[in-house]
């Protein structure tokens, strides 16, 4: 099922919905609230919507250094634990919308990643415990990251949260395997990334318990999983595409920083 997040052409009103094909059928609830939610029975052609993010969380969880090669890369040793962050709700963007290049960096990057949205409360998991239960399904986020400011700072919250450093969509995938799915990142159509999910160091069941040891994970709330090697720089003018196997494209355009 691929459940989504819309305005439709004839109004303001943020809606939930189920894509199907060339149409969306409107859902009373948002996917998470909800196990199989109710229809409202409007429907819109696709074409006479605009896809939102999917996900409205109370907060977005990132692990970083995921893929070894990734890790390798900059610098960085393999971590013995998930490497986790935070990134505010205000960075998140949808399908489309424009990631803006901020004047205080200069050095912006991709980081191509498969996300997890959470489905239900999930706290202090046992190892018995089906981590994937907890999930209402999966999507793509492009972690944007300010990289020179992240080499100064050491710590990545101001790198990494930035007003449109969050695209997620187009929509959540709940029919997925999770353990062996591609990963790309293209920039103007051009291969930056490629990695497989089963490269990851810290599956996603083990990352999906291991946070709610820390953290009690909300109905909504974003995991960010880690990206593949091959970052490199956004310009002015670019296009990003996060694909994941499974689920589609995340496409948006690069606008220079605002004066």
């Amino acid at each position: 099922m691929e459940f989504c997040r819309f305005i439709a052409k004839d109004s303001s009103a943020p809606r939930f919905g189920i894509l199907y094909g060339d149409a969306v059928a409107e859902i009373v609830v948002a996917p998470w609230a909800a196990a199989r939610p109710d229809k409202t029975g409007k429907s819109f052609e696709l074409a006479n919507v605009k896809l939102l993010a999917p996900v409205m969380p109370s907060k977005i969880v990132c692990v970083g250094r995921n893929y070894a090669a990734h890790a390798a890369e900059l610098g960085n040793d393999v971590p013995k634990e998930p490497l986790i962050f935070l990134k505010p709700p205000s960075s998140i963007i949808g399908p489309g919308d424009a990631i803006v290049l901020p004047k205080h960096s200069n050095r912006v990057e991709h980081e191509g990643e498969l996300g997890l949205v959470v489905g239900r409360r999930a706290s202090h998991l046992s190892d018995s415990d089906d981590a994937l239960s907890y999930l209402c399904g999966f999507t793509c986020v492009n972690d944007v990251t300010a990289r020179d400011l992240q080499k100064a700072d050491v710590q990545f919250t101001r790198a990494k949260g930035f007003d449109t450093f969050c695209p997620v969509g187009p929509h959540i995938e709940t029919d997925l395997n999770p353990a062996d799915v591609a990963v790309e990142c293209r920039v103007n159509g051009a291969v930056r990334q490629a990695g497989r999910t089963s490269l990851m160091i810290f599956s996603v069941e083990f990352i999906v318990r291991w946070i709610s040891w820390m953290m009690t994970l909300e109905p909504g709330d974003l995991i960010a999983t880690g990206t593949p090697a091959g970052v490199g720089p956004l310009l002015a003018g670019d296009t990003a595409e996060v694909s994941v196997e499974g689920i589609g494209v995340l496409s948006n355009p690069v606008h220079p920083a605002q004066a």
